[in-house]
């Protein structure tokens, strides 16, 4: 197994036309940003498992199904009677003006506990994902983050962390906290600079790669939206630049796909710069396709797009 990763996804209700008071219509898929990052990783070609708890109803099946049918392992995801599927709703007025709703307080992913984890299933892995969403649910869920950094630090796993930022889960102090918690203990971190800023009151981006490393990061990825990403170690730090996209559809998501194709990289032994290029142009994929995960690309995709920047591929 290449890749753990744990969290809640939900269902996701896009209206087909106008605004959301207006729909009579939606679009049903599934979104979250530990199982799209999964997805990610299947999709170029390594073996990831995602771990959950979902409702046992029929949104819940279905979500289940569709993510193996991506190849991803779900064999860890619980079904379970006493709470609902998540939901949220994605509305889409403009390329840069996406307003999410969600609706996932007392879902059964937020039910989640330290019980659910298996040790012996995790430690087939050589990476653990988490994300900053996953503990914001609950404390029992905060425990689960917890319990699985135990186990990977005890069987030599890498922990990748992405902050993922939801201020409305969570109070401010609460959420700098926790994420601070997290990030001191995890080997590589995946930020973007609204977030390092949250963390450390800090917008400069060479001074937040420095003080993620200093809080106990071996390697740092920041974010700087199109203009790529910065990659900070103990010996040196580099701006790798983003891929132009002629046409935004749907920015949701492009983190998650930015995540998959950096581990990915590292998986296949890239050098950390390559490993972000490859990150990036996952990332720029991404928003070119409505859906969180309808965009993430296949190898063959990203080195054709490498290779071929100027291509327009707004599809």
């Amino acid at each position: 197994m290449d890749i753990v990763t744990i969290g809640e996804t939900m269902v996701l209700l896009t209206p087909e036309n106008g605004l959301m008071k207006y729909a009579t219509t939606y679009n049903r898929k599934y979104g979250g940003a530990e199982s799209n990052f999964a997805i990610g990783i299947s999709r170029l070609g390594h073996q990831a498992a995602w771990i959950s708890q979902v409702g046992n109803d029929e949104l819940g099946k279905g979500m289940i199904s569709f993510i193996r049918g991506e190849g991803v392992h779900v064999d860890k995801v619980k079904l379970i009677d006493s709470a609902s599927t998540g939901l949220y709703f994605k509305e889409v007025r403009n390329e840069s003006d996406v307003r999410v709703q969600y609706y996932r307080k007392g879902s059964a992913a937020s039910f989640m506990s330290p019980d659910m984890l298996d040790e012996e299933y995790l430690k087939k892995a050589k990476y653990l994902h988490l994300t900053g969403i996953t503990p914001a649910l609950s404390d029992s869920c905060y425990q689960v983050i917890l319990q699985a950094i135990e186990i990977a630090k005890r069987n030599g796993i890498t922990v990748v962390f992405d902050p993922n930022l939801r201020k409305k889960l969570w109070s401010e102090e609460k959420a700098r906290k926790v994420l601070l918690d997290i990030a001191g203990q995890s080997d590589i971190i995946l930020p973007g600079v609204a977030e390092g800023e949250f963390l450390f009151g800090e917008s400069d981006p060479i001074l937040l790669g420095k003080r993620f490393l200093e809080h106990g990061a071996k390697i740092v990825v920041l974010k700087v939206g199109a203009k790529g990403a910065y990659y900070f170690t103990s010996d040196e730090y580099k701006l790798v630049p983003g891929f132009k996209v002629e046409k935004v559809v749907d920015p949701v998501g492009a983190g998650d796909g930015f995540a998959a194709g950096f581990v990915s990289g590292l998986i296949d032994e890239l050098t950390i710069e390559k490993a972000v290029e490859r990150g990036n142009a996952v990332g720029a994929l991404v928003t070119t396709i409505s859906g969180d995960v309808e965009g993430l690309p296949e190898k063959s995709e990203i080195e054709r797009f490498i290779h071929s920047p100027a291509e327009d591929i707004s599809r």
